[in-house]
């Protein structure tokens, strides 16, 4: 079973936004490339009182509408519907679950299952596919975020897909691990010989980890006001980037050895101090040069919930003592962006100080999105006879992802993780132990908010967030890379 490619794949919440956006478009490119079985069976459930023809049209809307025009084919689009079926299904009661397991045939060649769903269906989800025979040895679980909302919450939830599901056959999404340059993190550091000598405190100065959105609430109002921007993001995604960062080299590029050392890196994460984290929300502003509202205004009503949070990490270990992460994250900023910043230390001694020349000590840029690239900022002298003095200047070396792979297919994250979850390839899926030791740092963090009576602070639409947090690194002499 483990590697073992399934034939069945059990889409949940199979009419909504994911599913339509992300879910439906992934698996038809995949489809059409011939990177699935022909004989993979599709079946989407969900509360809606669909039949097979009406949820086929409205797949085929979703396709016509989020897959890039290039990848439209009629007749591809065709052959991917007639894999696909639909079962009406209300998870929150055990009946419907029998009518399921006979919809779904015979499933002895293997079925994976992707289960997106608010918390509370989680128990009653996982106890009505056990009790259909729907859960046995040649069955894989994929479980989308959010997994709770604290420590306990998530236990909880892993509690009661364990009782079905060992962890073998358990796969914890995070869409992030699927983008092609967070893959790349570990290929820069361990196939190149340049990086990882210099890949800890003696070389590197500080890291800055930056997600920010232009965007609003988009939607997701009440999930959004009950999550606020540190559990929507630091515990996951983030965290999950500074894993990779900081592990130490595994012994192989498999499951096993990656997830270890991440985890030993989470768990090695400092407590926060109250002066080491700064929580903001977005008042009115412009972005892009249109005029938005406050968050209040958005969501209807006051709120004490934080759309943005800078923090001050620190990874109590011998690699990373004494070297900053300086993490921050929020809605309504400045532009669209999710990027790792490496500041190296600066060489011991200028020789071209008394000739003029000032150094600034080099800067490795890996941009995760909009665009994706990996750029080191290097030091050169500027071209002439000197005779003034010499002028040395901070020139990029570009690695374009986009155009150095140009001839290569560009892979969504969605269809990595699908596949993978199809395949049973768990490596980029997200361990239970990894879960808990980031829930238990974010907790920490939210209890020093609460103990310290620590408010959101205002910041403007279309800035970078609340001037705490430029104050939070310029205290160390160190300046966000906007």
């Amino acid at each position: 079973m483990a590697n073992a490619q399934s034939r069945t794949l059990l889409l949940f919440g199979a009419t909504g936004d994911l599913s339509k956006r992300m879910l439906l478009p992934s698996l038809f490119v995949l489809h059409a490339d011939g990177l699935i079985a022909p004989d993979l069976k599709i079946m989407g459930t969900a509360r809606s009182a669909l039949d097979d023809a009406a949820f086929r049209a409205m797949v085929g809307e979703a396709l016509s509408e989020f897959l890039p025009e290039p990848r439209k084919d009629d007749a591809l689009i065709a052959s991917f519907l007639e894999r696909i079926s639909y079962q009406p299904l209300d998870a929150s009661t055990i009946e419907g679950f029998a009518a399921l397991a006979e919809r779904l045939g015979d499933i002895s060649g293997g079925m994976s299952i992707f289960l997106s769903t608010a918390p509370f269906l989680f128990k009653p989800t996982i106890q009505g596919l056990k009790s259909a025979g729907l859960a046995g040895e040649m069955v894989r679980i994929g479980l989308e975020k959010p997994l709770g909302n604290d420590l306990a919450s998530s236990c909880a939830i892993n509690d009661a897909v364990a009782d079905a599901f060992p962890e073998s056959r358990t796969f914890r999404i995070d869409h992030y691990l699927g983008k092609e340059t967070v893959q790349n993190l570990m290929a820069l550091r361990f196939a190149n010989m340049m990086f990882e000598p210099l890949w800890n405190a003696n070389g590197i100065e500080h890291i800055q980890i930056t997600v920010s959105e232009t965007v609003g609430l988009e939607g997701r109002h009440g999930f959004y006001d009950d999550t606020g921007a540190l559990r929507d993001m630091v515990q996951n995604h983030m965290l999950q980037l500074l894993a990779l960062i900081a592990m130490e080299p595994p012994a192989e590029f498999d499951a096993t050895s990656i997830r270890d050392e991440k985890v030993k890196v989470l768990r090695s994460l400092r407590p926060v101090a109250p002066n080491e984290t700064v929580r903001g929300q977005y008042g009115e502003g412009a972005v892009g040069g249109k005029s938005v509202h406050s968050y209040a205004d958005d969501l209807g009503k006051p709120s004490g919930t934080e759309t943005f949070v800078a923090i001050k990490a620190h990874v109590d270990n011998w690699r990373w003592q004494g070297v900053p992460f300086y993490l921050r994250t929020g809605k309504r900023l400045s532009e669209r962006r999710s990027e790792i910043v490496i500041q190296f230390k600066p060489v011991p001694h200028n020789i071209f100080a008394q000739r003029g020349g000032k150094l600034s000590a080099n800067r490795l840029v890996i941009r995760l999105q909009p665009e994706e690239y990996v750029r080191l900022l290097v030091m050169a002298k500027e071209p002439g006879l000197d005779r003034g003095g010499l002028t040395l200047r901070e020139v990029p070396l570009d690695l374009s992802l986009t155009d150095a792979f140009s001839k290569s297919q560009r892979r969504i994250a969605y269809e990595r993780l699908l596949l993978d979850l199809i395949d049973g390839e768990p490596t980029l899926f997200v361990r239970r132990d990894e879960v808990e030791a980031q829930w238990r740092w974010v907790d920490a963090i939210r209890k020093t908010w609460a103990d310290n009576a620590i408010e959101p602070k205002n910041y403007g639409s279309g800035s970078w967030g609340p001037s705490a947090a430029i104050a939070l690194t310029e205290r160390d002499g160190v300046s966000w890379n906007d």
